[in-house]
């Protein structure tokens, strides 16, 4: 059985601006609802890892999880890591294996018997598929839907939003890969459609968790991708805040900087960063999910690589995380 760390256990170091640092894996922490402080108790092994947030272990029919980096047999990222992606750097057959210490984890089998895990080529695309069995082809895509038990849904991420969303009257759930290009493309809010056409959900009834991801502490991105988001929202361009580079140099000897130009010194370039998280949070609520259903991990992919992969920290060379969903038989 995995170390379940409940309710998205294990808060950001202070660089990253969103929370108090402590020690993952502590009974203490963290914010299920923006604001909101709950307690957690997490329980050690030497096994797997899974972060779980609260609101969803309420209802006893379902299964969900988030990986972490922590217990698992691959070697290539440092320590024995649990890489779940078929990466150019991982064996196959390690990241098989890792797969199936995910999966009794979760709690995902049944007579010692793993459920089917579905995954898909994610493309950072709005693309969503409905599966009720083990698809007979490999499917390409972001988002996959189910009501029917004893399958696993899962995503592959390393800085990009994985998001769960949970019809609790209908016992139907959704998995998402929210990267900036989906996010732009409205993937989650496509996906509570989606639920609502299969399903016949009502967002009223959805309860959503978005697990880990890179946060805006660490989110650099271009002004072209606030082009995107101003171009597609309204609230766009109140998802990103700049950040005026430091020098301490030239602070320290700002004459040496001093330009014909005016105002007379040469200025430093701002630094522009997307609040991903917070995106994907205005998109579900204007899907017409609750706010108060909405649950949001404190975890930074880019803060914690002690506890998470990031592509972006890692600087392109790590292992994947999954977050899982199922229903129960």
């Amino acid at each position: 059985m995995a170390a379940q760390c409940s309710e998205f256990t294990g808060a950001c170091q202070p660089n990253c601006g969103i929370g108090t640092m402590v020690r993952p894996l502590l009974d203490k922490v963290v914010a299920t609802n923006m604001g909101a402080v709950e307690k957690s108790r997490t329980h050690e092994t030497p096994k797997a890892q899974v972060v779980t947030a609260a609101p969803l272990t309420a209802f006893s029919w379902l299964i969900h999880g988030f990986s972490t980096r922590q217990g698992g047999r691959s070697d290539v990222y440092g320590g024995r890591s649990l890489n779940l992606g078929f990466t150019k750097q991982d064996s196959h057959s390690v990241v098989e294996q890792n797969r199936r210490t995910f999966l009794r984890g979760l709690g995902a089998s049944k007579n010692a018997r793993l459920w089917p895990l579905v995954t898909q080529r994610q493309v950072h695309s709005d693309l969503i598929h409905c599966v009720d069995s083990v698809p007979e082809h490999p499917l390409t895509g972001d988002g996959l839907l189910t009501r029917t038990p004893g399958i696993v849904l899962g995503i592959l991420t390393a800085d990009c939003l994985p998001v769960i969303l949970v019809d609790s009257k209908r016992r139907a759930v959704g998995i998402f890969h929210a990267g900036w290009r989906g996010t732009v493309k409205r993937i989650v809010e496509k996906g509570v459609g989606e639920m609502q056409r299969y399903f016949g959900t009502r967002a009223r009834d959805l309860k959503a968790a978005i697990g880990p991801g890179i946060y805006a502490c660490c989110y650099a991105v271009g002004p072209e991708i606030r082009e995107q988001f101003e171009s597609q929202f309204t609230y766009g361009s109140e998802l990103f805040h700049e950040i005026k580079e430091s020098d301490p140099i030239r602070d320290k000897y700002p004459l040496l900087f001093l330009s014909a130009r005016p105002p007379g010194h040469s200025e430093l370039p701002k630094k522009l960063f997307l609040d991903l998280t917070e995106a994907n949070r205005r998109q579900l609520v204007c899907a017409g999910v609750a706010a108060r259903n909405i649950s949001v991990s404190p975890l930074c992919t880019s803060c914690r690589t002690d506890l998470l992969f990031s592509h972006r920290a890692e600087k392109g060379v790590t292992g994947r995380m999954m977050a899982a969903v199922a229903i129960r038989k």
